[in-house]
């Protein structure tokens, strides 16, 4: 490898990504070798020369669309550029308040729509900020402290207990050295680090020679060797991804943009026809011919539907910001409902990310232990009953050793319990206080724990002056070490085969197994690694895990009952995780199918896309593995929610249909990520927006529904007016403001309809479903039929009784809005029949709506100015009555339509 400092750019760029990369598996003689360092670090101008070839200790900023492309961005829809060029045709034509009124309705779509834009962008800010400023680096010599943004590769960086790791590093040197690394690898325990290389393909989660940048060390000191800087780190390479990746837009916005593409073809086409007509059989002139062909544009139109959906996700997001899921991006409320496969890691989600000891072993009983978490509530029990410490002395001496050689305490901040210091020990904590366990004994001196032994001592004195030493680490170094075992308080033999068959059990049940044991000190004042080499005494193991979330496990359930899968992604131990997803509900069996990483490194992705479907745990995964299983899930057809709280979760919620982030305990680069974000850190919360997302889908639906024949009945009545050659019946801004008026106010009213019964029993919709399916046709066309036919039966009966052409216009336009408000009771109830009393209550904006748009319809129809904006003129009575009693004829033969349809079985 070439000295970095007379490499060009370009090939010291590939030379930093295979040495990252391989760094693990060297040793520390050859990773000096390699970066031409030694372990007294770096000269100042050598450091200098290399910062000037390999840039900043930094992760570039991204890039940022400017507000004005963001909002002409808006504009890009065929509906729209139709509108504004019926608007572009009305003032080259003079009508400049038509022309105004059209081009309004375009603006105010595109301003709604640049005001909700989501901010997921600052996803890649988020994570720079991960970074750390500062470090402690070897330079000329001398250990001083330099911003974390000059360190080059080779440099010697000393890291203690709280910091956050400046860059990638080969350890040299470690003492104790256990480093938080959840947000990269998922796993909810510090990883223990050592100074040897491990195998070239381990996982990110076994590389124990390396930290890696973003990290924070939980416990002891280390020494390493910088290897990877700025973008060649393992956090840089996760913001790459996520910079690469291509959000998928959400079913919703899919089906729209297809119908909205499909719906200006036909506008257009028929509008084309319409024209030839025009001229060729009735001579319309082209001033007429052009209003005549906007008017049909803008009445085919369906310009209130951008707002009702709009509003109806909104209305959404308070509805589920009330279930704590707070929506950062309006379309994923609704894609929620539609999410096929939810694919979650394991640690802080599904999980509480707070170890707990489960179960106590002893020579004599095998004990359950209740309660979650680090909160100090819950009882040891032994056959359902708690069990008396007074009984059970083993007990007493096991937990007593366990809070005896522990170096954390417990906190409570506002009825939430937290640990300080180790997870692990901070579980053996709250089981002392479960016990009701005081020991009262001095700690005269300690081994810590370290990777090399795996085990602590503490030498203790007891308020009688007597001395003992406890011992708690991994039970086969333990027993190694024991020549008796503690039974009824009294020692006999110990059975060595017994508590390797106990290990076993409780580690194929996904458990942390760790054990203690003591032996009398005499008068000794201090301890050493040789005074535990022999004849200790075992008390006994604990089964220690990252609990399931109890509220997660019945929300799984109800996944599953709506026809919804989940599966485990998790960076945590195939075996853990296995056990985990069996106590969950997630898979079932002695032996459910698993992949690790390793298998997805070596499987196709089409051979992915193959298995992926059967497949319910993956087990030890990196960002890069999370990534190939969403999208192998997509490709299958699924609508995938990904849900996390580390930064390796990033990419793949970016990925999927709809990302989840925890909001508690996830960090911000994953929170801007998400579509979504759990204010309680709560699987079943999913469950419960799943729902909310299915009745805002159902109640668009029914929107769509409903706004349709307002636009089919309108465009034709335009329609046969040309064909026929008579007079227009409306004029293109009265048509914009029937279709602004009913979907501003009656179609909001359908935005409050509940949820029907039976929601979460029924299977997820298809990923291909249209938005309008083919049996919603024939009702749309019904509808249309029923009130443009009504509109020009009072359009001719005015004129026929001498009314001016203004005053039959407005009795159309008022025909049009009374027959809308009479079929959004028919709405309200697609596949039962309105005609009950329910249809009358359950939802009181039906008749607030109908009371506004009323008010509006007598506001257009008797105001001045609005008679010269629109080119309107008051109506009598008897033009109010017609138009009711239409409008009862509509409701009761749609009914009609709706029990044909029941009975065929639509």
């Amino acid at each position: 490898m070439t000295p970095r400092r007379n490499a060009v750019p370009a090939q010291q760029a590939v030379e930093d990504a295979e040495f990252a990369g391989l760094a693990h598996a060297r040793s520390r003689a050859d990773i000096l070798a390699a970066l031409h360092a030694t372990a007294d670090g770096l000269t100042t101008a050598d450091a200098a020369d290399r910062l000037t070839n390999t840039g900043p200790n930094r992760l570039p900023a991204p890039p940022h669309r400017s507000p004005l492309v963001r909002f002409l961005a808006q504009f890009n829809n065929v509906l729209i550029y139709i509108l504004i060029a019926a608007a572009v045709l009305k003032a080259i034509l003079g009508s400049w308040v038509d022309a105004a009124v059209i081009g309004a309705a375009a603006i105010i779509n595109s301003v709604v729509g640049y005001l909700q834009e989501g901010k997921a962008e600052k996803a890649l800010d988020s994570i720079r900020d991960m970074l750390s400023v500062s470090a402690r680096v070897l330079r000329d010599g001398q250990w001083v402290d330099v911003d974390a943004e000059k360190l080059v590769p080779g440099d010697v960086v000393r890291i203690g207990s709280g910091d956050r790791i400046p860059a990638d590093l080969r350890l040299l040197e470690v003492n104790n050295l256990r480093v938080e690394e959840s947000a990269l690898t998922g796993e909810s325990v510090p990883a223990a680090k050592s100074v040897t290389h491990v195998e070239s393909d381990a996982g990110l989660g076994d590389r124990t020679s390396m930290v890696y940048s973003g990290t924070i060390v939980a416990a002891g000191t280390g020494v390493g060797v910088v290897t990877a800087t700025g973008t060649a780190t393992e956090i840089g390479r996760i913001q790459t991804l996520i910079s690469e990746v291509e959000g998928i837009d959400t079913p919703l916005t899919r089906k729209l943009a297809q119908f909205g593409r499909q719906l200006s073809v036909l506008i257009l086409g028929m509008a084309a026809v319409m024209l030839v007509i025009g001229r060729l059989i009735h001579q319309f002139s082209i001033e007429d011919l052009i209003s005549a062909a906007i008017g049909f544009a803008v009445a085919a139109i369906p310009e209130g539907l951008p707002a009702v959906v709009t509003v109806t996700l909104a209305l959404g997001v308070q509805q589920m910001a009330r279930r704590n899921a707070i929506t950062r991006k309006l379309p994923a409320v609704e894609a929620l409902g539609s999410v096929t496969v939810i694919c979650s890691d394991k640690t802080g989600t599904l999980t509480q990310n707070e170890m707990t000891v489960r179960t106590v072993v002893t020579a004599r009983h095998h004990y359950a232990v209740t309660g979650a978490g680090y909160a100090p509530h819950g009882d040891i029990e032994l056959d359902g009953a708690p069990a008396d410490l007074g009984d059970h002395p083993d007990l007493t001496v096991l937990v007593v050793a366990m809070a005896l050689c522990n170096d954390s305490r417990l906190t409570e901040t506002d009825g939430h319990w937290r640990v300080v210091g180790e997870p692990t020990e901070g579980a053996l904590r709250a089981l002392a206080h479960k016990a009701s366990v005081e020991a009262p004994m001095r700690r005269l001196a300690e081994i810590p724990f370290e990777s090399a032994h795996k085990f602590m001592v503490t030498l203790d004195e007891a308020s009688d002056g007597h001395r003992w030493l406890h011992v708690k680490g991994a039970p086969d170094r333990l027993l190694e070490r024991s020549g008796t075992q503690l039974r009824s308080g009294v020692a006999e033999p110990l059975d060595r085969d017994f508590w390797h068959a106990r290990v076993e059990e409780l580690s194929a049940q996904g458990l942390r197994v760790l054990a203690a044991a003591r032996r009398p000190a005499g008068t000794a004042d201090g301890v050493d690694p040789s005074d535990v080499d022999a004849g200790l005494e075992f008390v006994g193991i604990v089964g220690i895990v990252d609990p399931p979330r109890p509220e997660a496990v019945a929300a799984i359930a109800n996944c599953h009952s709506a026809g919804i899968r989940v599966k485990m992604i998790t960076g945590d131990h195939v075996g853990t995780a296995t056990a985990i997803a069996r106590e969950m509900g997630i898979v079932e069996g002695p032996k459910p199918t698993a992949l690790t990483g390793a298998d997805l490194q070596s499987m196709s992705q089409p051979r992915l896309r193959e298995v992926v479907g059967k497949v319910d745990v993956f087990a030890r995964t990196s960002p890069e593995h999370k990534l190939r299983i969403v999208s192998a899930l997509q490709a299958e057809g699924d609508v995938v929610a990904m849900t996390g709280d580390g930064v390796n979760d990033a990419p793949a919620l970016t990925r999927a249909d709809i990302g989840v982030a925890m909001g508690v305990k996830g960090t911000e680069a994953t929170k801007e990520a998400a579509g979504i974000v759990l204010a309680d850190d709560n699987f079943a919360t999913i469950e419960r927006a799943v729902e909310e997302g299915r009745r805002i889908y159902d109640n668009i639906r029914k929107s769509v529904l409903f706004l349709l024949p307002t636009n089919g009945s309108q465009a034709l009545v335009i329609l046969v007016a040309v064909l026929f050659g008579f007079a227009l019946p409306l004029q293109p801004v009265q048509i914009l403001w029937v279709n602004l008026v009913t979907g501003v106010t009656l179609a909001l009213a359908l935005v409050f309809e509940k949820a029907e019964d039976g929601l979460m029993n029924r299977p997820p919709r298809p990923a291909d479903q249209p938005v309008v399916r083919l049996v919603d046709v024939s009702m749309i066309a019904l509808v249309s039929v029923l009130v443009a036919g009504a509109a020009l039966a009072i359009f001719f009966i005015a004129q026929a009784h001498g009314q001016p052409l203004a005053v039959a216009q407005t009795a159309a336009v008022n025909m049009l809005a009374m027959g809308q408000l009479a079929y959004l009771f028919n709405c309200r109830f697609v596949s039962t029949t309105s005609l009950r009393p329910a249809a009358l209550r359950g939802n009181p904006w039906v008749w607030r709506m109908a009371g506004a748009l009323l008010v509006l319809q007598l506001v257009f129809i008797y105001v001045p100015f609005m008679n010269s904006w629109f080119h309107t003129a008051p109506i009598t009575v008897l033009g109010w009555a017609v138009a009711l009693g239409f409008s009862v004829v509509i409701f009761l033969v749609v009914e009609a339509a709706k029990a044909v349809g029941l009975r065929l079985g639509y």
